[in-house]
């Protein structure tokens, strides 16, 4: 029972840090709950933490297939890097066409919130290797053993660490917006740097 314990909260550890680093899902999380709520932006978490589970359960399962196939992390990291400018054109194209009353670009949709946190997800296969890395520390480490009960509850774990690292960006992004008084622009414009670094560094990471 302790060793089940231990790894759904290391699951929840490496999710929640994960998530708190500064990235694509925490600002989109931000943005929404400043733009259209709460609870629009908790919607779209729940979204993104159903995709997280699900590439967390596959990384685990298929572990050894993908070690055995490079090209398979190789094409996910193209992918990744695609995703990554991707993004970063959206939030350039947001600031150009800015308009105080509109929706960021991104956000112009009516796609349900918890819809599109699982597209924009889904749409992230950097999570894979993200998950490999961690789920093969562990079980070097001897904390995660290779069973279906312990992936289950690690895979949980991570799903949880998903939900609470985004709530933070949730309520404590909102507020630290308003109280530094940071226009839609400027939250743009810091969406764009931030995606174009994430850009550059995994498109280094690819070549070298």
């Amino acid at each position: 029972m302790t060793s089940l314990l231990l790894v759904l909260f290391m699951g929840w550890l490496v999710s929640f840090v994960g998530q708190i680093a500064l990235g694509s899902m925490s600002l989109t999380s931000t943005q929404i709950s400043m733009e259209e709520g709460v609870k629009p932006a908790m919607l779209f978490t729940w979204g993104v933490m159903v995709i997280e589970m699900l590439y967390l359960r596959v990384s685990l399962s298929g572990m050894d297939f993908i070690y055995q196939h490079p090209s398979i992390v190789r094409i996910i990291g193209w992918i990744t890097a695609a995703f990554f400018v991707g993004l970063c054109g959206i939030s350039i194209r947001s600031i150009i066409v800015f308009h105080e009353e509109k929706k960021s670009t991104l956000l112009d949709n009516s796609i349900n919130r918890f819809v599109f946190g699982m597209m924009l997800s889904a749409a992230n296969p950097g999570q894979i290797p993200f998950w490999l890395l961690w789920s093969n520390y562990m079980l070097d480490w001897k904390i995660l053993h290779s069973s279906t009960i312990q992936y289950n509850m690690f895979t949980i774990g991570g799903g949880v660490g998903t939900i609470t690292g985004l709530m933070v960006y949730v309520y404590a992004g909102n507020y630290i917006v308003s109280k530094l008084n940071l226009s839609n622009k400027t939250l743009y414009k810091i969406m764009a740097i931030v995606f174009a670094l994430a850009s550059i560094a995994q498109i280094i990471k690819m070549l070298h």
